[in-house]
Order: C-alpha cells, then structure tokens, then sequence
C-alpha cells in the first residue's frame, strides 16, 4: 500500500467519537405495536397519520379503612381516590405517549376496579402520529375513540384533548324498623337507593364536565357510565362516567356527507322469482 493511500487511523478514530457524539434521528421503519385493527390501521393511514406503540398507565390509590361503614351522605374519600386514580393513570399514559413521540393515543381501554381498601385503573391505547411528523406537542391528547371514529372526527374538524371522568360514591340511607316492618310484604320504591343514586349521578355527571373543560375540551362524546351498589357494602352506591373531550380546530363544523361504497368483487346470487312461491 502506498504513503498516499496509508490508513490514516487518528483521523479515523476521532470520526467515529464525533459520529457517536451526535444522536442518530429517529427512525421511521421502527416495529410498531399495535392494537388497532387492520381496517382502522389502513383509515389511519388513509387519514395522514400512523400507529406508533402500545401504552399504558397504571394507578393504584388506597382508601383509608372503614369509609364504606355506615354514615351520610357522600363519600368523599372513596370520590376523591377514583378521581385522583384515573387523573394518575392518564398522566402516565400521556408520559409513556411522549417516550415515544407520539401526538396523542386513541383507542384506550378503560379498566376500573373498585375494592375496599384501594382502587385499581388501568389505561392501554395505542399512540399515533401524523405521517408528515411535524412539530411535537407538549401535552399529548388521550381519547378511548376508536382509530375509525377519531378520523371522522377530524374529518369535521374535531379533535380529542383528553378523557373526561366524574365518580361519586353515596351512603343510601337506612329505614327505619317501622318503615322495614311495613313494607316487607309490599312492592314499593327503595326512596333511599333512589335518592343516593341521583344525588351520586349528578356529582360525577359534573366533575365529568369539570374535567373536560380543564383539559380545553368543548364538549365530551361516546361517555359510558356504570352504577348501582357496592357489592362490598350494601348501603353505598356508586356512579362513575368517563368520556372523550373533544375541541373545535376549524373556524367551522365540517359537515360530513356520507357516501356509498360498492364493491365490486361480491359474489352475485341470481335467482327466479317463481323460486319464492310456495309450493
């Protein structure tokens, strides 16, 4: 080999630390995990964006011994646990969404477990992100609509901010052993589960609200909702509700117009109408 073509192998070395020294740009041909389906994998795509990874967020908050006994009113312990459980839950969602450069994660699968001395939430979506990359957000949405309703919702002009929750837990109030007495043999209205429920169906109806306008949202779709008594406590009653908050980005509603899609490779069934008289 001659002087010229001599390896010069300081200069070598010092490329390489330099190549080290400077962090390698994200790649796009990474393996995505997904949960979505393959007709909401390809909407997606169709709609500009793309699956990243599958996150999660996991909360657990205890709650102190003996609030589900007997007492009046509210129970604001076990109220404030479930909201500051799923407020937790979707914080670490929206962490592990960032990790991995996402914009946002739809498709989440709520999962609320209730027990004596502590409450379990769990949150698992899949994270996306606009094809053409574009410039990060701060604070990633959070939304339990599916890959097929989140492109309609674009498609009009919305979109997801966050998830919006409400729960109340209430004492129903014993009768008396007069009232018991009476109407044991009677077919009558329990006024004290009703009057429970209501009471914790109009205080986590609110903090729903309350939620979705903290996180920006203008209004909240697709809220689901669950109730009735605990079945660790027989004189308590529950009500939780959670939903997708959702925020005007046009100057206007975009009204949608449906379209008829034909296929063209369905199997064509011909028949006589002679065939469907009776014989």
């Amino acid at each position: 080999m001659s002087e010229s073509k001599a390896l010069d192998v300081r200069a070598e070395m010092l490329k390489g630390a330099q190549s080290l020294a400077v962090a390698s740009p994200p790649s796009r041909s990474r393996g995505v995990t997904s949960d979505l389906s393959i007709d909401e994998a390809l909407l997606l795509h169709g709609a500009g964006w793309e699956p990243v990874d599958l996150v999660c967020g996991v909360s657990v908050v205890s709650v102190p011994v003996g609030v589900w006994n007997w007492g009046q009113g509210e129970i604001s312990v076990a109220s404030i646990a479930h909201n500051a459980a799923v407020k937790d839950a979707s914080e670490q969602l929206r962490a592990e969404c960032s990790k991995v450069q996402g914009h946002g994660v739809v498709g989440v699968r709520v999962e609320v477990e209730v027990r004596t001395h502590h409450i379990d939430v769990e949150l698992i979506g899949t994270a996306v992100r606009p094809l053409n990359e574009g410039g990060h957000p701060s604070v990633p949405f959070v939304s339990d609509l599916s890959a097929r309703d989140f492109t309609l919702l674009m498609g009009a002009g919305w979109m997801p901010v966050g998830l919006a929750f409400g729960a109340s837990f209430v004492y129903a109030p014993r009768r008396s052993a007069g009232d018991t007495l009476k109407q044991k043999t009677q077919n009558i209205e329990l006024a004290n589960f009703t009057e429970a429920m209501y009471s914790a169906r109009e205080s986590a109806m609110e903090r729903m609200q309350r939620s979705a306008l903290e996180v920006g949202g203008q209004g909240v779709v697709e809220v689901k909702v669950t109730e009735g008594p605990m079945h660790f406590a027989r004189h308590a009653v529950g009500f939780t509700a959670w939903g997708t908050a959702v925020r005007l980005v046009t100057e206007a509603h975009q009204f949608m117009r449906p379209e008829v899609v034909l296929p063209l490779d369905d199997i064509v069934v011909t028949f006589e109408a002679k065939s469907l008289r009776a014989t």
